[in-house]
């Protein structure tokens, strides 16, 4: 890959990243609101379980998309 490509590659993960923060946010006032109007104690408690479960799999994405970007700034750094 050439720096400007690796360059914008960053970029665009930087702007995944902030696109992954954002539905995180979506989703967990989403299942907030189901747990609110849940009337059950056994549908909170799946709402609940859902609601961490959900953030876990952003929170993994995110990782990842810095995981990727930390590589390709020492592929970066070992071209100059």
């Amino acid at each position: 890959m050439s720096k400007e490509s690796i360059k914008k590659t960053i970029i665009d993960l930087r702007a995944s990243i902030a696109r992954e923060r954002e539905q995180k946010k979506k989703d967990n006032a989403r299942i907030a609101a189901s747990i609110k109007s849940a009337t059950s104690p056994s549908t909170k408690a799946g709402y609940r379980k859902d609601k961490i479960d959900v953030a876990a799999r952003h929170d993994r994405a995110i990782e990842g998309y810095k995981r990727r970007i930390e590589t390709l700034q020492r592929e970066l750094k070992n071209m100059k």
